[in-house]
């Protein structure tokens, strides 16, 4: 897992300054943090899962992503949130 700093041409405009992947199975979760044109920035969270069809050497593969994006202001209240969600579980 590692750290870096790149343009992303997909996002067109946004620029990742800061990214981490998470391996976990057939999933791999990344959180980037973002800058957009006025230089706020925020952390966009995406899931990737690889997903499998057919059997054998016939077999495609292709991947599901689903994203998230949160916003400095939303911070505090999502990182409670999921401190509560977690030691829930835990």
């Amino acid at each position: 897992m590692e750290e870096f700093k790149k343009r992303s041409a997909a996002d067109g405009d946004k620029e990742i300054v800061f990214s981490k992947a998470i391996k976990a199975g057939k999933r791999i979760y990344y959180l980037d943090v973002k800058k957009n044109r006025k230089e706020d920035m925020y952390i966009s969270i995406t899931e990737s899962k690889k997903i499998v069809q057919g059997e054998g050497e016939g077999a495609t593969f292709s991947f599901e992503k689903h994203k998230i994006f949160l916003y400095r202001e939303d911070f505090s209240k999502f990182a409670k949130a999921m401190g509560e969600a977690m030691s829930y579980i835990v």
